[in-house]
């Protein structure tokens, strides 16, 4: 993968450390996780330890310092999603992409997040393909939803 100059996201801000999270959180919507050289960049410019963001970095949930794929499914497990079967759902997701959760295909495809609750409880079951809802989401309707990412050239 070919990164831009870190300068650019980062510079944005101002050098205050109250920053250090939306600094992060731009980073990772451009790349899908943070990089240690954007750690590093981040670095220097607030003159902040590197221990310091890589335990924000771990803290935060929504955070990753592992690349991700393009595509991430979020499949919720909040209490709605959890009595309407949504383990079901995750167990057809991993069948289908041959990975578990917390994982990325080998091709860098796919991604797989569980959620504590994505707020569309009477959607129940739901999943989330990047910023896209599925709702009502049946074992049966995994593959075909998968294929229509599958099928995008995504590279």
């Amino acid at each position: 993968m070919n990164y831009v100059n870190y300068d650019e996201i980062i510079e944005k801000y101002p050098r205050d450390e109250r920053f250090i999270l939306a600094m992060m959180q731009d980073i990772q919507k451009e790349y899908k996780f943070i990089p240690k050289e954007a750690l590093e960049k981040i670095s220097e410019y607030l003159d902040v330890q590197m221990t310091r963001l890589y335990g924000m970095a771990t803290f935060y949930k929504a955070l990753s310092l592992k690349p991700k794929g393009k595509n991430i499914i979020k499949v919720c497990a909040g209490t709605a999603c959890h009595v309407r079967g949504s383990a079901l759902i995750l167990k057809e997701i991993e069948k289908q992409l041959s990975i578990k959760s917390g994982q990325t295909t080998e091709d860098g495809k796919f991604s797989i997040e569980i959620v504590n609750c994505l707020g569309a409880c009477a959607l129940a079951p739901v999943i989330v393909i990047n910023d896209k809802y599925y709702g009502k989401v049946k074992p049966a309707d995994v593959k075909e939803i998968i294929d229509l990412y599958r099928g995008e050239n995504n590279e």
